[in-house]
């Protein structure tokens, strides 16, 4: 089964998003995605994370990325079925592949959560300076576990950066501070917003007593390596659990 096959049988045409909602994505870098989960998925990943943080302990998130002043956790495909949907749910796999030309597999999804008093990323790209505006190579998918508020650490996305040359360094003397047009990612604990991870953006600090959680589905083209070499690490048990077009997806074929 190739890629196409596989999105078709997950359920993605032409008409899973709207007119409206193809040209926001294409023209801002971003979609914000309403209900995706439903609470009681919500309830179920924030259980099954807060389990595996006491797990993993000081280990959490060493398969890809630690960052002080936050609980990270990576290799989750791997960690629980409740995670699968990130593979499977038609509206956010149609957005991405709309940014991707179709050509997309997952190359990681972990779980971030900024800590009270921290949380604050500089201002960024995922795939680095952009020299050619031409081909997109990346695109991530951000899954809110927490309500995410101005005042809780919300990602922060600058519109249509997605569409310049360079790098935030190249209008910031310091990319931490804030950009004039930026915006924040403000939404319920369900929703999904999608984004071109060339567009430039940053977690902000949280000023609450509360961690704020987060899921990242980060996905790429089929010809680049994976952020996690998803073949390298897929359990048998989790092989089992996932569909043939699940596993195109996973880029485990």
């Amino acid at each position: 089964m190739n890629i196409h096959d596989a999105l078709v049988t997950l359920g993605v045409t032409d008409q899973t998003l709207s007119i409206d909602e193809r040209n926001q994505l294409l023209t801002n870098g971003y979609l914000h995605l309403h209900g995706i989960l439903t609470q009681e998925q919500v309830d179920e990943v924030n259980a099954r994370l807060h389990a595996l943080l006491q797990e993993e302990g000081e280990e959490a998130g060493k398969e890809v990325h630690q960052e002080a002043g936050t609980d990270r956790l990576a290799n989750l495909i791997n960690k629980g079925t409740m995670f699968h949907v990130l593979l499977s749910h038609p509206r956010v796999l149609a957005a991405i592949a709309l940014v991707l030309e179709g050509d997309l597999k997952l190359s990681s999804l972990n779980a971030r959560a900024a800590l009270p008093g921290m949380g604050l990323q500089a201002l960024h790209a995922d795939y680095g300076a952009r020299t050619s505006t031409i081909r997109n190579e990346v695109c991530n998918s951000l899954w809110m576990l927490d309500d995410f508020t101005p005042y809780n650490g919300a990602t922060r996305i600058v519109p249509g950066s997605h569409l310049k040359l360079g790098s935030p360094s190249s209008e910031l003397a310091d990319t931490q501070q804030r950009h004039p047009d930026e915006v924040l990612a403000l939404g319920k604990a369900g929703d999904v917003v999608v984004f071109n991870a060339h567009t430039w953006h940053g977690g902000t600090l949280n000023t609450t007593d509360k961690p704020r959680r987060a899921m990242h589905g980060y996905f790429t083209r089929r010809s680049n390596n994976q952020q996690l070499d998803q073949a390298r690490y897929l359990l048998t048990s989790t092989r089992e659990q996932l569909s043939e077009a699940e596993r195109v997806v996973l880029g485990v074929e």
